[in-house]
């Protein structure tokens, strides 16, 4: 079965990876230009495999390519650019994607984030048929993983949901080699939407719940980082815990300043918070932080 495989990044890699040592063919590689070191492209090299990288892939050349290359099959592995209809069409088989969701919930490019933030406490992940709408393609298979109390954002996906997806995605291919691959429609009335997990739905809002503002907090971590301010400064905050406790500060004030963490008022409770940057410096711990921006016991977060 000839392979085309779009993606990039280090899930694009062992994608790729592991069709090849299955014996797969793979006969062309799409990944994104500019980015020296990107892993995909170099195991495309190291395999000998045909290499392209399109400024864009519905750039006009793209498709004369895309079909000389004759493929049966087409693998979204990590995908952040636009693919048009007409590539979709080209394969004889399909093209079929990954996405980090049980879909139909969580469709959009942020559903790890999602997940974490409205306080699932399980997830998975969706291998499906691409048609023209955004993550609607009839499901392929599906797996299902938990979320545990103090996963964030990054250690779903790096522990979980990435090795879980390159095995899947080998999963899906065998079946679809046997002619075995389920087409299973999306059930629309369980379907959900969320827009992508950016800046504008990451700021702290400290009158919130402990429960709410700590899925916020994990759910941004590690990109694009929960933010507050401190004296005129974005405070971007990771490695957060929850603490249901009576304080009687203010939402927001610094209860304490310690080496396990900066204690922050909340409606109900007290966040604390492991590490912190200023917007997009380095992270670092609650003293050197605390020392760096002269923070004191008593100052407010969100003033």
């Amino acid at each position: 079965m000839r392979i085309i495989v779009v993606g990039q990044g280090p899930f694009g890699e062992k994608v790729l990876e592991a069709l090849t040592q299955k014996g797969e063919d793979v006969v062309g590689v799409f990944c994104p230009p500019g980015k020296p070191g990107e892993p995909m492209k170099e195991m495309a090299e190291r395999l000998g495999i045909s290499l392209f990288r399109p400024n864009r892939m519905r750039d006009p050349e793209v498709y004369d390519t895309y079909a000389g290359l004759e493929p049966e099959l087409s693998i979204l592995a990590f995908v952040t650019d636009i693919i048009p209809e007409r590539l979709l069409r080209i394969p004889s088989l399909g093209t079929i994607c990954y996405h980090p969701s049980l879909l139909p919930r969580h469709r959009g490019a942020s559903a790890i984030n999602w997940a974490i933030i409205n306080g699932d406490t399980r997830t998975g992940l969706t291998i499906y048929w691409v048609d023209e709408g955004i993550d609607t393609g009839p499901l392929l298979l599906q797996k299902e993983v938990e979320i545990a109390p103090d996963d964030t954002t990054g250690s779903l996906y790096f522990n979980a949901l990435f090795p879980m997806g390159v095995e899947a995605i080998v999963e899906a291919v065998e079946l679809i080699s046997k002619g075995k691959a389920p087409r299973i429609s999306q059930d629309e009335s369980k379907a959900t939407y969320e827009p992508p997990c950016d800046d504008s739905v990451a700021s702290v809002d400290w009158k919130k719940s402990t429960k709410n503002l700590y899925n916020l907090i994990r759910g941004c971590d590690p990109q694009p980082g929960a933010h507050s301010t401190l004296e005129g400064k974005k405070i971007r905050l990771y490695a957060a815990r929850p603490r249901q406790e009576a304080t009687g500060n203010p939402p927001g004030e610094v209860i304490s300043i310690e080496k396990g963490g900066v204690r922050v008022a909340t409606k109900d409770g007290a966040i604390e918070i492991g590490k912190l940057r200023v917007n997009k410096g380095e992270k670092v711990g609650p003293m050197e932080f605390a020392q760096s921006v002269g923070l004191a016991r008593a100052d407010r977060f969100g003033n």
